[in-house]
């Protein structure tokens, strides 16, 4: 039984926030997780800091390399949210790259995500063809791997779906995350076709930054991610993020949660 499948399904509507763990700290990182949570996050999404992240456009970039300056690492990471994993009701989500699995080690990395409460993780760089990689470790330790489609996907966007857990991470838009004053794709015809092969959710993220476009995206999707805008505002407030992320998270998922 996937807790992440579960807690989507059970939202109505999903608001999951994106995070990058150690920016401007850890400490910062586990009150901000504790706060989405108590704001109505029913997902949360921790981006491991990675050198070369190459899905992220320049908000998330530089908060990687505040993060890594900073002296976060992944072990650190991990012990971090471990002291909090009783506290943390909803599942968390780790979003990384091959590389840092591969370094760390696949089987070990997936045993850590369990000791520190991660449900899932997502690799934006790992083809589908090549999931195989991660998905035997993911299914040993019962963690999601969560694919992703981008409009480019179309024929495939059935036969990734049918491999998906947890959710379908559906790519707004082509190019990097970061805020978008329009999204044009016809993410409609995307999730229909992930809807005829499989009834995980299927959750859009890439360029959603306000409440009223989150609404919009929920009227086709079981859910949206915001990251950009997340992490914005975490790079204005430092450690005095907490009160308006708290706000920020609240807003959104006001305004998405009566969507039909």
């Amino acid at each position: 039984m996937s807790k992440i499948k579960d807690a989507i399904k059970n939202s109505g509507k999903a608001f999951v926030p994106f995070i990058t763990g150690g920016d401007p700290d850890l400490d910062t990182t586990l009150k901000l997780i504790l706060a989405m949570q108590e704001a109505g996050a029913d997902v949360i999404e921790v981006g491991i800091p990675f050198s070369d992240p190459i899905a992220e456009g320049s908000v998330i970039q530089e908060a990687d390399l505040r993060a890594l300056e900073g002296g976060t690492t992944t072990d650190k990471l991990f012990d971090a949210l471990k002291t909090i994993k009783n506290d943390v009701k909803i599942p968390l989500v780790f979003m990384t790259y091959a590389n840092v699995i591969f370094k760390y080690g696949s089987a070990k990395f997936m045993e850590r995500c369990v000791e520190s409460g991660i449900s899932g993780i997502i690799v934006p760089d790992c083809p589908y063809e090549e999931r195989e990689e991660f998905c035997h470790y993911c299914e040993k330790n019962n963690i999601d791997y969560i694919p992703l489609i981008a409009p480019t996907s179309k024929e495939r966007i059935k036969d990734i779906a049918k491999s998906a857990n947890g959710f379908v991470y559906v790519v707004s838009s082509l190019g990097v995350t970061g805020v978008r004053e329009n999204i044009t794709t016809d993410l409609k015809s995307m999730i229909d076709l992930v809807k005829e092969v499989t009834d995980v959710p299927a959750v859009v993220g890439f360029g959603i930054s306000t409440p009223d476009k989150a609404a919009e995206i929920c009227k086709v999707a079981d859910g949206a991610i915001v990251g950009s805008a997340i992490v914005k505002i975490i790079a204005e407030y430092g450690k005095e993020s907490i009160t308006p992320i708290y706000d920020f998270v609240k807003s959104m998922k006001t305004a998405i949660m009566n969507v039909k």
